[in-house]
């Protein structure tokens, strides 16, 4: 196996190797609040064999922040992370059980904190599932804790007071991920308190956009999607309503055309709910 992976996976790839001592799988899987399910609680259940569940809405997260699911600080996702028993020299590949809705988030997370190989499972459990590979079902087991390091990797990252110094110089290009409705302005938001419409000048690509039948879509198709969205001028920025389908068009960026791209960690949630802050609607 080459040392450096891949951006995406696919469920082939993986069955060759999940048994490698050097492969780590991670359980991504989260959903939206008030949804029935429970991610971790599914992972328990069934998982593929020896994945680990990364809890980045509930643990592994900035818990001083009133926002949700906040980048944690490098000592919290390096202690963390030793205790899912994964090593900086590991091969992680990432997956949720929706098929690509949370794992790209926590893909990004490792890439942000300096994670060498990292990669997403296409598809996720639903495409394992469909492809007949190993289930676990019997009671998790804790693993052995390793002794990791993060490095933070800041042009991954951007914050509030950075993306408002941007939009007001005209440095930045910003990707607004959520639905076309919500860009526009033209229905309210689902959280309490927060406007709706978007940051001055950002452009709107919806994240399903760059997916087809739980799958990404090609990298001829992809290519030529962000084309219409990406900056070679200026900095490119990913932002959506928390900070988690930001990242499905981020991997997208870096699968197809090599092109690393921020994102607001804060996103729409944020932004939306500070009342200093700049926004546009469209009539």
């Amino acid at each position: 196996m080459s040392q450096n992976i891949d951006v995406i996976v696919n469920v082939d790839w993986l069955k060759a190797n999940v048994s490698a001592p050097n492969i780590k799988t991670v359980d991504a899987s989260w959903f939206m609040p008030g949804s029935e399910r429970n991610g971790a609680k599914e992972w328990e259940t069934k998982r593929i064999p020896g994945a680990v569940y990364f809890d980045f809405d509930g643990e592994i997260k900035d818990k001083a922040s009133s926002l949700p699911h906040m980048l944690p600080s490098t000592e919290l996702f390096a202690e963390s992370v030793s205790k899912l028993g994964i090593a900086n020299t590991d091969t992680v590949v990432v997956y949720d059980s929706a098929g690509i809705f949370s794992s790209p988030r926590v893909w990004w997370m490792f890439k942000v904190m300096g994670h060498q190989n990292v990669a997403l499972l296409d598809g996720g459990l639903p495409a394992w599932e469909n492809a007949g590979g190993d289930l676990d079902t019997t009671a998790p087991i804790q693993p052995q804790a390793t002794e990791y390091t993060a490095t933070f990797q800041p042009e991954r990252y951007i914050d509030r007071d950075a993306l408002l110094a941007g939009i007001t110089e005209n440095a930045l290009n910003v990707i607004d991920v959520r639905p076309f409705e919500r860009f526009s302005g033209s229905v309210a938001e689902p959280r309490e308190g927060v406007r709706s419409g978007h940051m001055p000048n950002a452009v709107n690509l919806p994240f399903p956009s760059v997916m087809q039948d739980g799958f990404f879509k090609s990298s001829q198709d992809l290519t030529l999607l962000l084309a219409t969205v990406v900056s070679n001028d200026l900095p490119n920025v990913t932002t959506c309503g928390s900070g988690v389908t930001a990242c499905t068009v981020a991997l997208a960026s870096e699968f197809t055309i090599g092109k690393v791209i921020a994102v607001y960690d804060g996103s729409w949630t944020e932004w939306g709910g500070d009342h200093r802050l700049p926004i546009e609607v469209l009539q």
